[in-house]
């Protein structure tokens, strides 16, 4: 069996001073009451305003090249600013899917006219995506999709529904995985394409998915003869499950991974230290420990998408551990200091507590669930 190695990544010195840089702008958007943390922020936090702030400094499509209106910086400078913004629970939910997968997706299957169309707009903090995967009656199982779109002149007409789709409600475009193809059960990966789905066009109609916080999040969104043209196809047709599965390497190895609860743990150390409680601190270094392997296991990653190394296995297995963590977090945090989770609360220990716990539920399942990781991570290291 070959052994699988993950690169250590020591960011250069001179990224500290972007790292400054972000903090500072942080602290005075905090100062000017432009957002209020929160834990979670990357899934239920969106400020129009905030994510075309963060377009203005460059912060969006960082390492995309700069014919786009990208900033062509490394991968690791992109890493110092969205573990920042997530640390800090800033409202980056609306933009986050197209920067983080989409974007990279059109670089690597789109068309030139695909690049040039979206790629500014998403760079801006302007043109939002959201990701149509997970169907209501396929479960975890990813290739059981129904959902079908039938070629007609210039184009395509769309078919189906999807589930759990985090952020429809205010995205612009989905892209999403259908069957192009008549399915067959001796190859049930082939046959499926990526469409751009306008999700303001005839046809669309999305439901709300309340969470336990009475927060909106999730979506069913469903296509009833849907047109799509036919420049809104996503690299070949009949490709689209190696390319949906390269792209979730960059979903499921990112810092969101494990640092969904960091402001509570970051208010828990506050208070300990407050406190002078001794006992809580060293508990809540046990916690900071897993999370330093866990961050040095996806700035590695980082770098591997990056040159181009396939990293599917190694992205599924931060995903696994760190979802894992996430939803510990929570329950430490319980058991060493008394607190009342509310989340309406003037204190903010209090109001990550609950925050952490009524999402919490949804960590292992997001991203695809532990039980479909270990699969592939169990099959990937047997065929090393």
């Amino acid at each position: 069996m070959k052994l699988i190695k993950i690169p250590v990544i020591n960011p250069p010195k001179e990224s500290e001073e972007l790292r400054r840089e972000v903090r500072q702008f942080l602290a005075e958007e905090l100062k000017n009451g432009t957002y209020q943390p929160k834990v979670d922020s990357w899934l239920s936090g969106c400020s129009q305003e905030f994510s075309r702030k963060l377009g203005e400094r460059g912060w969006i499509g960082m390492t995309w090249p700069v014919e786009y209106g990208g900033g062509g910086r490394s991968s690791i400078e992109r890493y110092i600013v969205i573990e920042e913004l997530l640390a800090a629970g800033a409202p980056v939910a609306g933009h986050w899917v197209a920067d983080r997968q989409s974007g990279p997706l059109f670089l690597k299957f789109g068309t030139e006219e695909q690049k040039e169309f979206f790629l500014p707009k998403i760079i801006k903090g302007e043109c939002y995506f959201s990701i149509g995967l997970s169907e209501p009656n396929a479960g975890s199982d990813l290739a059981a999709i129904k959902s079908r779109a039938v070629k007609v002149e210039n184009g395509w007409i769309l078919n189906g529904s999807k589930i759990w789709t985090s952020g429809a409600h205010f995205a612009h475009y989905m892209i999403t995985l259908c069957r192009t193809s008549p399915e067959d059960s001796n190859h049930r990966h082939a046959g499926m394409s990526q469409l751009v789905v306008d999700l303001s066009a005839p046809g669309v109609t999305i439901r709300p998915i309340h969470l336990m916080t009475g927060e909106h999040h999730f979506n069913e969104v469903f296509f009833d003869d849907v047109f799509i043209p036919d420049n809104m196809v996503i690299g070949e047709l009949g490709n689209g499950w190696k390319q949906g599965m390269a792209e979730l390497a960059y979903e499921r190895s990112g810092p969101e991974r494990f640092l969904s609860t960091y402001p509570l743990i970051n208010e828990l150390t506050n208070v300990l230290v407050e406190k002078g409680d001794s006992h809580g601190l060293n508990e809540v270094s046990k916690i900071i420990s897993r999370l330093w392997t866990l961050r040095n296991m996806s700035l590695g990653i980082a770098q591997m998408l990056e040159e181009g190394i396939p990293s599917n296995i190694l992205a599924s297995l931060v995903k696994d551990m760190g979802t894992k963590l996430e939803q510990e977090i929570s329950e430490i945090a319980r058991l060493i200091v008394r607190v009342v989770p509310s989340m309406d609360s003037d204190s903010l220990l209090s109001r990550f507590m609950a925050q952490s716990i009524l999402h919490s539920p949804g960590f292992t399942l997001r991203g695809g669930t532990t039980e479909i990781l270990r699969g592939i991570i169990a099959k990937g290291v047997i065929n090393q």
